[in-house]
C-alpha cells in the first residue's frame, strides 16, 4: 500500500507547499484536484497544457509524491445539455492532461440526473443509469485513446449507488480503461451501515479485480444522520479492506479523505495499524 492523501485537506498554501507537508507528513502519493490547490495561475481547460505537465510532474518528483488520482468530480448527468457539454469537455482536457502527467487515475463519481448535483429517488432509476452511460461512454473512449485509466467511484446517493451497480457499468462499457476507486464508506449510509461488513465483503468480491484506487475515510451517526470523518475517529472497521489490498493489490495507491491538518498523521497512523494486523 501506498499511503497518501487529498493535497486540498492540508493546510493553505501553495502546491509545493502542499507537496512538502505531505511528504513531512509520511505521505507517499496525493489526490490532486486542480482547482482546489492551485490559485496562483490559471487551471482552465486551456491551460493543461504539456508544459505545466511537465512543471506539475517535476514538482511531484521533487519531493517523491505519486499523483495517485487527478480529481474531475463533475456531474455527467445533468439536464443543462450547455452545462453537459462544458462538463464532458473539462473531462477530455483532464484525461489529456493525465496522460502528459502520468498520474494513477482520472477520478470521478456519477452525479444526478438534476442540476443541483443532489440526491432524489430517481438517481437509483435505470433511466438516470442510461443516461449516466450516454454520456460517460465517449468520456471513456477518449481515455482509451489517451492511454488513460479513468475510475469511478461509486457512491449510495449518486447514480453508481451500489457495487452491483457498479459491475453494470464496468460490464455495459466494456473497457479495460474503466476501472474502480473503491471508498466503502461510500457505499454506506443511515439504512446500511450496520451491515458494514456485508457491503464491504460484496464490493471486494464483485469489484476486486477491477479496484484501482482505494479512499478511506471514517464515519459516525449521530441523531439519525451519517457524517464523514477522518479515520480513526468514527465507526468503521477497516479489516477486510487492508486484507483484500495487502493480498491482492500490491503497491495500490490508498488516499486518506476528509483529514485536517491537525488529525492527517493520526489518521495516518490509525490505517497503519490495521495494514500491519492484516
Amino acid at each position: 500500500m501506498q499511503l497518501g492523501i487529498r493535497l486540498h485537506d492540508i493546510e493553505e498554501g501553495s502546491l509545493e507547499h502542499r507537496l512538502k507537508v505531505a511528504r513531512n507528513q509520511g505521505f507517499a502519493c496525493g489526490h490532486l484536484a486542480l482547482a482546489k490547490v492551485i490559485e496562483e495561475y490559471s487551471v482552465a481547460d486551456g491551460a493543461l497544457t504539456p508544459g505545466l505537465a511537465m512543471h506539475l510532474k517535476k514538482l511531484f518528483s521533487k519531493y517523491d509524491i505519486d499523483v495517485a488520482v487527478l480529481g474531475c468530480y463533475l456531474n455527467l448527468a445533468d439536464p443543462d445539455e450547455v452545462r453537459l457539454k462544458e462538463t464532458q469537455h473539462r473531462y477530455l482536457a483532464n484525461i489529456r492532461f493525465a496522460s502528459m502527467l502520468g498520474c494513477g487515475v482520472v477520478g470521478t463519481e456519477t452525479g444526478a440526473p438534476n442540476a443541483e448535483y443532489r440526491f432524489e429517488e430517481a438517481c437509483h432509476s435505470d433511466e438516470a443509469f442510461e443516461i449516466f452511460v450516454k454520456n460517460f461512454t465517449p468520456i471513456v473512449r477518449y481515455a482509451e485513446q489517451m492511454g488513460v485509466i479513468v475510475a469511478i467511484e461509486p457512491v449510495c446517493r449518486h447514480i453508481v449507488y451500489s457495487p452491483k451497480r457498479a459491475r453494470q457499468l464496468l460490464d455495459t462499457i466494456g473497457s479495460p480503461n474503466l476501472q474502480i476507486i473503491l471508498d466503502p464508506v461510500n457505499l454506506l449510509d443511515v439504512w446500511n451501515y450496520k451491515e458494514q461488513r456485508e457491503v464491504v465483503g460484496e464490493a471486494i468480491e464483485l469489484l476486486g479485480e477491477d479496484v484501482a484506487v482505494v479512499h478511506i475515510k471514517d464515519f459516525f451517526v449521530k441523531d439519525g444522520k451519517m457524517t464523514e470523518t477522518a479515520a480513526g475517529l468514527g465507526e468503521m472497521d477497516y479489516t477486510a479492506l487492508m486484507k483484500f489490498m495487502k493480498e491482492k493489490k500490491p503497491y495500490i495507491h490508498a488516499t486518506l479523505e476528509n483529514t485536517s491538518p491537525d488529525n492527517a498523521v493520526a489518521a495516518r497512523m490509525h490505517i497503519q495499524k490495521f495494514w500491519d494486523q492484516a
